[in-house]
């Protein structure tokens, strides 16, 4: 399994491309150095999943009940917009146009691990995030996710 770690600022170029962080391609390893899929995130940000990340969601999804309107509803949110990507000889990747408007990136991104994919988050958006949350909140989401019961990292 894939697990990233890091956070890295990169720029994006006029064609929308940049450059995949030395940092984050050491940490892949086959293919999975070079096949990505890129979709909209849940909050307003990209996700690239390495391809071998995304198959086992898409499988996941195309299973889904068809005839449940929530599934079809779901399907067209989470696959809108969902391109393969490979890296090029210089090791960047091309963002599509629609999904650099959804997630308002224009120059100064930031790649930050997700587990076992990246988000890909405008800057000055990713800053305004954690500068909206305190201490005290962090403290209070990490007992209610990591504490108690519910998870399994007690």
């Amino acid at each position: 399994m894939i697990g990233f770690l890091g956070e890295f600022e990169v720029t994006l170029d006029a064609k929308g491309r940049f450059l995949l962080p030395a940092g984050f391609k050491k940490q892949l390893a086959g293919d999975a150095a070079t096949q990505f899929v890129i979709n909209r995130g849940t909050e307003q940000c990209l996700v690239l999943y390495p391809k071998q990340t995304w198959d086992p969601i898409f499988t996941k999804v195309s299973m889904l009940n068809d005839f449940d309107p929530k599934v079809r509803t779901f399907r067209r949110y989470f696959l809108n917009g969902a391109t393969q990507m490979e890296l090029d000889s210089a090791s960047r990747l091309l963002l599509p146009k629609a999904l650099m408007e959804y997630a308002g990136l224009e120059k100064d991104i930031v790649l930050v691990s997700a587990v076992d994919k990246i988000e890909i988050w405008d800057v000055i958006k990713y800053k305004q995030f954690f500068e909206s949350f305190s201490p005290e909140s962090y403290s209070i989401l990490a007992n209610d996710v990591m504490g108690g019961n519910n998870g399994q990292h007690n």
